[in-house]
């Protein structure tokens, strides 16, 4: 039997997204504070100071989480807390919303995270931090605005033409 590759995906409640935000904040915001105090903001540092990074480690987890939550939403940490823990305790959702762009938004915090992480190894000062300060204000902004940067990048990307409905970029 053949599915519709244009059929929207089932919905999901938008408050699990905005609660896995939450949650990637706090991490975020310690990777960057720790990443400030550490060999990040100094010239000079060996690999093997960039890599022992309080800052570095943290903020490769969250980069290993945003890989996760894009490979395997449903068997994502944050996702199956929000499943099991959280929701039981809340009433149905007003509405279902469409789990693609929140997953885009992982995929973005992932590439911005990992060009922190990337340039810091290379030894570039301040990459780290400004990489996890401007994951920290998107997953910020999500969890207590409820504004999902990476979704908007998504709904902007598709209605232009460069994503398709079903996923991927056009021409791939």
């Amino acid at each position: 039997m053949a599915t519709d590759p244009t059929a929207r995906p089932a919905g999901i409640d938008p408050r699990g997204p905005r609660v896995t935000a939450a949650i990637t904040s706090v991490l975020l915001l310690v990777g960057t504070f720790l990443s400030l105090l550490g060999a990040a903001t100094r010239t000079g540092t060996t690999l093997t100071e960039r890599v022992a990074d309080p800052g570095f480690l943290v903020l490769a987890l969250v980069d290993a989480l945003f890989v996760w939550g894009v490979l395997s939403p449903s068997t994502a940490p944050w996702g199956v807390l929000f499943r099991t823990v959280v929701r039981p305790r809340l009433t149905a959702p007003a509405e279902l919303e469409d789990p693609r762009p929140p997953r885009f938004a992982q995929g973005v915090g992932f590439v911005v995270v990992t060009i922190g992480l990337v340039l810091h190894l290379a030894g570039v000062p301040w990459a780290l931090p400004v990489a996890g300060a401007a994951a920290f204000v998107a997953a910020f902004l999500n969890a207590v605005f409820a504004f999902c940067l990476g979704c908007q990048i998504y709904l902007g990307l598709a209605r232009i033409g460069l994503l398709r409905p079903s996923g991927g970029l056009v021409g791939a």
